[in-house]
């Protein structure tokens, strides 16, 4: 039997990721299981698996492979919760999660991100992903409550209806602070009496805005 070997950037990509921390096997498997490289315009497939954020269409990034495995880590998934993302993106960050939970649900404001996130994850596959065009300030109705809700844009604070969706014990995983500059990823539980917040690490992210863009 012939054993064909990773290629070399993508054994240094698991490398770099188990160097600075990352030792939740499931979160370690999904990573390498996720081909980034479909994810990320051609022009960059080159840098697809080093540790970097890329940009994508309508001004934003797809994150930093550390930055997208450590907030999945915090985030203690498992097969039978359902998740919130806020701000699809590229649709990569997704996909990693559709392999730990039982559902995802992806709310993307620009149109043209929601589209080829859509068409990506069904290309590729992953099933349990719908990807929904809305403001991740003002969620559409009917959508119901989630275990874990996974902010990817800077927030200058949570607002109260987007706590307001997390379940009891559930976990929310969001940069705080202002757009423009250093923002913390904040780690927050609802509990029976009240939300415990919990400082993690700075980072930066693109600013979250409000509303559903008019354009792209």
């Amino acid at each position: 039997m012939i054993t064909v070997a990773a290629p070399p950037e993508k054994m240094l990509f698991q490398l770099s990721l188990r160097r600075r921390g990352i030792s939740d096997r499931g979160v370690l498997q999904a990573m390498e299981s996720v081909p980034r490289d479909r994810f990320v315009d051609p022009v960059h497939r080159d840098s697809a698996w080093r540790d970097t954020a890329l940009p994508i269409a309508c001004g934003q990034t797809i994150s930093q492979p550390f930055v997208i495995a450590y907030m999945t880590e915090q985030l203690q998934l498992q097969p039978g919760l359902r998740l919130l993302e806020i701000g699809t993106g590229s649709g990569y960050h997704a996909a990693v999660l559709s392999l730990l939970v039982r559902d995802v649900v992806s709310v993307e404001r620009f149109k043209t991100l929601a589209d080829r996130a859509r068409a990506r994850l069904k290309e590729l596959n992953y099933a349990n992903v719908e990807v929904v065009l809305g403001d991740g300030f003002a969620l559409p109705e009917g959508q119901g409550t989630f275990d874990r809700i996974l902010v990817t844009a800077a927030m200058a604070e949570l607002p109260q209806p987007l706590l307001d969706l997390l379940d009891p014990d559930g976990i929310l995983i969001a940069p705080i602070g202002p757009g423009n500059g250093r923002q913390t990823l904040i780690r927050v539980q609802r509990k029976n009496d009240g939300f415990l917040r919990k400082p993690l690490v700075d980072v930066r992210f693109v600013p979250a805005l409000p509303g559903i863009a008019r354009e792209l």
